[in-house]
Formats: C-alpha cells, structure tokens, sequence
C-alpha cells in the first residue's frame, strides 16, 4: 500500500489515506474537492521530491521541480510518472512526431533504407529534420514560410505624416517619439503627407541598415523639461523583425507579426527541407508525405515492412507499433506533422500516455489527469484497456477522473469531498469501488451506480435558421449544415471528426447577430490577473472601500485598493504579495512578503476596513463566502451569483488568473457573460464546456445553457458528455472517424432521432443514455 499521513496540501484537511500498489485507483470528487491535490501535490510531488534528492545538484537544475508536498509522511511510494492536462510544448517546431519520438524513427528510416536519386550520397538522419542546419532549407530556415515587411505593411495609411503617425510599427510611448525626433534632427519633413515624400527618402526610413547617431533636441512640451540627448535611429524593418525573433513577450511578438506579410518559401515549398532530403523516398513517398498521413493511415502503410530482420523491418516494426497505440486511444486521426500548439491538452495527454506504453518500465506509478478529455464514448473502454495494460505490466496507474465509465473500470475508488474548496478536502471513502454505495455524503455516489434520468425534452421551436453551404476547412468538405435558432444544439463526433471547425465556420456567419464564443484559454497569463480583476468585480470591492469614512477621512480613492498601484501595494513585493527566491540546485521557491506576510498592500491601505475586513480579507474569501458577505451590494451580488451558477463557488476571489484550470476559465468567461442582460438573438459558441467537471458540476451548467436559450439566446456546443447531449434540442453529428476519415455530417435532428441512426457512432450511446429500448 501506499500510505499518507497527514496531507495539508491546498484544501486538504490533514488527510489520511492509503491506497494499493498495481492497481488502477480512481480519484474522483467534484470540481475544487481537492483529489488532484492528493493526488498530483501531494502523491506525484513526494515521489518526484524524493527522485531528485538521488540526482546531482548540477542535473537537478535542468529539471522543472514541484514544490515539496505539506506532508507528514508518505510511504510505500515508487518512482512516479506525471501526465498532467497542461500544455508544455508551445513551440511551434514542436509536432505530434516530435512529443513521441517517432520523428526520429522516420528520419532514421529514410536515412538507412530510403530510396536515394542515383549517385545522390548517403544523408545522416538530421538532413531529414527542419530543426537542424543540416536539413532546414536555407532560405526560411526551416520555418517553411517566409516573413517580409513591405511598405504597405510598415505605412497603413499613407495620408498620414511621420508626425502624425505614418510608421505605424512604431512603438508607442517615448520610443516611438524618440525616433520621430530623431528624423527630424536629420532633416526630414515631419508634416508632410507619407505619400508626398520623396520615394528614396521613404526608402530609407524603413529599410536602411545604417543607425546613425545624432544629438537629438527635444520639441518642448509644457509642464515638461527637455534636454537635449544622444539618439540613435534604427529602420522600422530592423525594429519589427527584431521584435518579432527576440521578444520573449508573446504580446510583442503578436504587435510585430501584425506588420509581416507572411508567404510560402519559393524554395522549399512549404515543406521546410533541403531538395537532397526531399528527394529520398520510402514506399513512394518523401519524409514530408509520410508524416502528413493520419497516424492509422501511416500504420497500414509501413505494415508490409515490417517482415523480416533488416534495419527497415526492425524500425518498421517500431513505428507501426507506436502508431498502433495511438490509434487505440482515439489519436489515429493525428499526422505526425501536426504542430503541438494545435492540440487540445487532452489530446497531448494521451499522446504521452500513448508514448509511454512502449516505454516498458515496471513498477512506476503514472499520474493522470482525467485522460479521457476530449474523448469520444466510443473510445473510452479502449482507454480502460491500456489503463489495464498498464497496470498489468507491473504498474500502478492514479487516475483524476469524472467519466464514471472510466471509474467503472478501476479496481480502487478514492472519493474526495464532499464539496469544493473549504467545503471539501476529506477522503470520504477509500476502498473497492461497489463500496462507495454506502456513502451518502459522496456527490459521486448517485452518478455511478444510478445515473439521473436524462433531462426531459423541452421541446423548443427554433426561431430560424443559419444555413452553411460548402463548408471547405480543415477535414470539413463541401459540408452544408442547419443550425437552428433560439435552441440548444449539441455538435458530436469522435476527436478530430471536426466539431470545432464547424463552430469556426458558424462563427464567422454573416447572418449571426452577435456571437460570443468560449474557448479554454486562460484568462491572463500572470498572477496579477485574477477572479475578481477579469469579472470587474474588484471595481466594485474597490469603490466599497473607499465609500468609507476611513478611507475619505485619509483621502483614499478606489484606486488606493488595488494591489497594481504603486500607492496602495507593498513597496516590497510590489504587490506580487510573495518574493521569488532562487536556490540555484533546488526549484526557484516563492516566499511570502516578509513586510505584507502575502496580504500585497502596504500597512496604510490595509487600515481601512469595511465590516471588519480588509480589502486582503475580501480577496481571501471563497466566491460562496463573498456572496454572503457582499448579499446587499447589487453589482457584487450580481457577479458573486452567476460565478455560483456555473459551479465555481469554492474559488477565492483573489484566485490568480495561472492557477484556473481550462474549464475553470472557461466558466469564468459565461459567468462574465451572464451578467449581461441583453442576450436574445446572441449566439454562443462552447466547446467542450464539460471538460474537466464531475457530473454533478455538469448538471450546474447545463442548467445554465438551458436558461440561456430561455433568455432569447442561441447556445451551440461540441460536447462528448451524453447527459448534456440527451437534453439537447438539435444534435448535428459528425464522422464518422476522425481526420480525413471524418468532417461528415452523419445524422440531424433531435436526440431521440440521432440515437436512432444507424450510420451515427454516437447514438449507440445516446440511446443508452436515453434508455431507449434495445439499447
């Protein structure tokens, strides 16, 4: 058994808990209750903390650590294997081929047994990768496209003069005057139309290579002493392109791409190598045409090869093998080309766990974070058997999990609960699954041994139509579909049949009023973005406290409250609330303010209370804690009860934007929504607004699309989840596979309708689901 002792990670209430070794054990608990921090803070995290204390200093440092666990002991406890649902291959050379290492099985494969042009030499494995100077082409340096700037791009409007703005790749603020200044020492015409200057003259201010260097006299301004200084000017060219190759910002390397004019490279063709590389072939085709075929395609390809004991049958061998297991989880639609930033992060979790199924380790323990994300009903029992195989093997496999089929299948259940946040943070069972039926505290227990009957159709009448005829994008052929109006229509398929494409292509409608669409982008990408800064709701919060005679007494205005103002924040931590301490061999640790103890205010701010707290007390509440405390104030309440109705009660307000998972973001997004009152004939477009909620949570937010298409709206969903998808009024599914196998319309109509279809693979199990009879 593995053993914990005392676990205080997050909401864990010092916990403890043991489970068994080569088993399949499921963690499961609504949205917040705390089983990813068991399992991955406090499990994956001793494991990994314990693993490095065996590596040297120096190595340690080029692994991404964990922080340790708030533990008591844990024991029993074998090396560790983590996928989690986070993206951490954002790098567009990054691909599908290169996350499972099949791309250097393909290159080894042209390299040793491909057919050359006669008398061509013999190429090393790396004059068939982009990435390398060997392969990439010379001209995009394997980049495949080429970035220019072009005077139309760098000068929009020319009407406008220099001093008006003409260069509009300029950067704003004093960098962007800096330069004017600049050209105006140098003698050029400031006010004169962009048009009207002389040709060679225009040439030079965007595209010289020259930096002259000249005493720059400032035109004065008022209010404001200006001396004179050194400047030296840089081409808009140089300045865009340098942004655009060295700016780790991705902001700034968005601005800098809006001035690009972006084509395919003459020279390679878009296919990123070099012509001697291209011109090797295996099976009739180039490493390029090999690993643009969809992952099940490639497989039957390279099978007649795998015969015999030479170097082609052995890598062969290897890669159908690899690309078997793919397969098998859903991915045989995915071509080994497929950029990583494409994928869903489900999809990127199952191509590791796909990886490590020809790993062949024994006695690990993997970590998984619901694998069956984006998943298909008809692929999850091939999930459930490699979970199997992988246990089998002489595992033991620790599995996050809200699909119950999924939990159905593992031999030990841990249930988390029995709310979220401070409501949860207990192990209310743990044991083989068939016991959880005793436990009525459990808000699992309902939906794994007696599912809800699905929700009653409401029989809603569309208000009218958006056709779309000839869709052509992505693996969407000549499609013509009818979404209807004024109802709730689910979009279903297998992954990668083209359920988000379609979405796209209904977005992008002229006839649409007004579309919202919700995607699982995170909502900020620092910890200063935050729950109550993305809803507005800090606003309100704000203005509350500098209502007070306290805060009028001192002079304190709303802005006073806000831990991003150099008045209001600790000096120290500048309102971060915690100071970044790095530790060289160990993981850069984060150590609360020593002045604000991670309150981010300075003493003076934090004097003004309202109703006893302190705007950090305010922060520090749960959004069930707020909405008590904030119940008379209407625009709080407001925010406070749409968060609540998408079932995100247990987040702190204060709650960096980083930590929100993809679902949670998304949430978010409706509930900022919901809180606008005009919402008929809006359209809104979700995909997947399921992902990563227990069906309990998923209840919560059906719920909520439903009162939607009450409201006047129009709410449109790519959706897996069957209890969401039975009490849908339109279904619209796709297939029947995924890829170019797939983009399809297979079957229309109600739900009743779409189970009955004999051409869907959906409605198998839409009939199940709605207990139609011989299902």
């Amino acid at each position: 058994m593995v053993r914990v002792r005392g676990a205080r990670v997050h909401n864990l209430r010092d916990v403890d808990v043991a489970v068994p070794r080569g088993a399949v054990v499921a963690f499961t608990g609504v949205s917040g209750s705390g089983k990813s921090s068991l399992a991955f803070g406090t499990l994956f995290a001793q494991a990994q903390h314990r693993y490095l204390e065996s590596v040297s200093p120096y190595a340690r440092r080029l692994l991404r650590q964990v922080e340790a666990p708030q533990v008591d002991a844990v024991t029993g406890m074998p090396p560790a294997v983590a996928l989690e649902q986070r993206r951490s291959v954002p790098s567009s050379r990054s691909s599908v081929g290169t996350i499972s290492t099949m791309s250097n099985l393909l290159r080894m494969l042209l390299s040793r047994c491909g057919s050359y042009p006669p008398g061509a030499p013999r190429l090393d494995s790396d004059a068939f990768s982009p990435n390398t100077p060997a392969g990439a082409c010379p001209e995009c340096h394997g980049q495949g496209v080429l970035h220019r700037v072009t005077e139309r791009s760098l000068v929009p409007d020319d009407s406008l003069s220099i001093r008006q703005g003409a260069v509009a790749s300029w950067p704003g603020a004093w960098q962007g005057k800096n330069l004017r200044d600049i050209l105006g020492t140098l003698g050029h015409d400031l006010d004169r139309p962009w048009r009207e200057l002389p040709a060679a003259e225009r040439e030079w201010i965007l595209f010289t290579d020259e930096q002259p260097v000249v005493t720059v006299h400032p035109e004065r301004e008022p209010g404001r002493v200006q001396r004179p200084y050194r400047g030296k000017y840089s081409s808009a060219r140089r300045l865009v392109l340098k942004s655009f190759a060295e700016s780790r910002s991705e902001a700034a390397r968005a601005r800098a791409a809006a001035f690009l004019e972006q084509s395919t490279c003459p020279h390679c063709h878009g296919h990123r190598l070099r012509p001697e590389a291209l011109a090797v072939t295996f099976a009739g085709l180039p490493i390029t045409g090999l690993a643009a075929l969809p992952a099940a395609r490639l497989a039957d390809l390279l099978r007649p090869h795998t015969a015999g004991d030479g170097p082609a049958a052995l890598i062969t061998a290897d890669l159908t093998d690899r690309l078997t297991a793919l397969d098998r989880l859903g991915l045989g639609y995915l071509s080994l080309d497929r950029a990583a930033p494409t994928l869903s992060t489900g999809e990127l979790q199952r191509l590791r766990l796909a990886t490590q199924l020809r790993s062949g380790l024994f006695g690990v323990v993997y970590v998984l974070d619901e694998p069956s994300a984006g998943l298909h009903p008809a692929d999850t029992e091939a999930l459930r058997r490699v979970l199997a195989e992988l246990r089998t093997a002489g595992n033991s496999v620790f599995v996050v999990e809200h699909d119950m089929a999924v939990v159905r299948g593992a031999d030990w259940l841990v249930d988390v609960g029995p709310a979220a946040g401070s409501g949860g943070g207990r192990v209310l069972y743990s044991g083989p699954v068939d016991g959880l039926r005793t436990v009525d505290a459990s808000a699992t227990r309902r939906f794994l041994f007696d599912p809800p009957p699905p929700p009653p159709s409401r029989h809603r009448t569309p208000t009218g139509v958006l056709r779309l005829r000839g869709v052509t994008r992505h693996n969407l052929r000549d499609v013509d579909a009818d979404v209807p109006l004024g109802v709730l229509t689910a979009v279903t398929g297998v992954s990668g049949a083209g359920k988000s494409t379609l979405l796209a292509a209904v977005a992008e409608h002229p006839d649409a009023h007004r579309v919202v669409t919700f995607d699982q982008t995170p909502l900020g990408r620092t910890p200063r973005s935050n729950l109550a800064t993305y809803t507005g709701l800090l606003d309100t919060v704000r203005k509350l406290f500098a209502a007070t005679d306290e805060a009028k007494a001192r002079g304190y205005g709303a802005g006073r409250f806000s831990f991003n103002v150099a008045a209001g924040r600790c000096p120290t931590c500048e309102g971060a609330g915690a100071i970044e301490v790095e530790l060289l061999f160990l993981p850069t640790a984060w150590s609360p303010c020593p002045d604000c103890h991670g309150s981010r205010y300075n003493p003076q701010t934090l004097q003004v209370t309202y109703r006893g707290s302190t705007i950090a007390d305010v922060l520090a509440l749960t959004v069930d804690e707020a909405a008590a405390f904030l119940a008379d104030t209407p625009p709080a309440a407001r925010v406070l009860t749409t968060l609540q109705q998408v079932g995100l009660g247990y987040l702190r307000l204060g709650q960096p934007a980083p930590e929100l998972s993809g679902g949670e973001a998304q949430r978010v997004k409706l509930a900022a929504e919901l809180q606008h009152a005009h919402r008929r004939r809006t359209l809104y477009l979700l995909d997947e607004p399921t992902t990563g909620l227990h069906p309990a949570d998923s209840e919560t937010l059906t719920a909520q699309l439903h009162r939607l298409v009450d409201a006047g709206a129009t709410v449109l969903v790519a959706e897996h989840d069957l209890t969401l998808i039975a009490g849908a009024d339109h279904v619209i599914d796709l297939g029947p596979g995924g890829g170019d196998t797939g983009g399809r319309i297979l079957a229309t109509g109600t739900p009743t309708t779409v189970a009955a279809s004999p051409t869907s693979r959906t409605g198998p199990y839409l009939a199940e689901r709605l207990g139609l009879p011989g299902s």
